[in-house]
């Protein structure tokens, strides 16, 4: 039977955070650093734009919504 990584996987990070006080710039940083001293070729994708946030499936309850505007006639 396979050992399950995860217990180590957890020590491994946990490790690497502390080195750095858990503080998030700090690892972020140090993580580019490691990138630029490794010669590799990293990919670097645009930001990406955030959505209009509209559904993909649209409720009930937002159709009754729009039929109940439109039926109302103005004042």
């Amino acid at each position: 039977m396979i050992p399950d990584p995860t217990a180590e996987i957890k020590q491994i990070r946990h490790q690497l955070g502390a080195d750095d006080d858990f503080d998030l710039n700090r690892i972020f940083a140090r993580i580019q650093r490691i990138q630029e001293e490794s010669g590799r070729k990293c990919v670097r994708l645009p930001a990406r734009k955030p959505s209009d946030n509209k559904a993909m499936h649209r409720s009930r309850e937002a159709e009754r919504s729009e039929v109940d505007n439109q039926s109302s006639p103005p004042g």
